[in-house]
């Protein structure tokens, strides 16, 4: 019997990989497999403001029903007065409570920055 390929004593060997680690070191500990408050996927804002529509006006959702169109920040905190959250204003800027879709947060319209209503250069 060729004994060349004889599994070699565990208790006096050095592992030949370097990084390999012992048989009972291979479980991972359960804390591992706990998520955190940090690794947590985030729940989606309640609000959310549509992309800027073409003839002006976002329209918002609140918790998945929509509220209207807003044409201003004073509209969408309108719509979150009569949904039951007073004095909004400090949420527009807050990514956990409104989620500015497909354009930049507080603009209502298509027109880029320096151009009037049709498009015209200003200045």
């Amino acid at each position: 019997m060729n004994h060349d390929h004889a599994q070699p004593n565990h208790e006096h060997a050095e592992p030949e990989d370097e990084n390999a680690q012992p048989e009972n070191e291979h479980a991972e500990p359960e804390h591992e497999h706990v998520q955190s408050d940090h690794e947590r996927i985030p729940a989606p804002a309640p609000i959310a403001v549509g992309r800027p529509a073409g003839t002006g006006g976002r329209r918002v959702t609140i918790r998945g029903r929509s509220a209207g169109v807003a044409h201003s920040d004073a509209d969408v905190v309108e719509f979150l007065r009569r949904a039951g959250l007073p004095d909004a204003w400090e949420y527009l800027d807050d990514p956990q409570w409104v989620d500015w879709q497909d354009g930049r947060p507080r603009t209502y319209d298509t027109t880029p920055p320096g151009h009037g209503d049709h498009g015209e250069v200003i200045g």
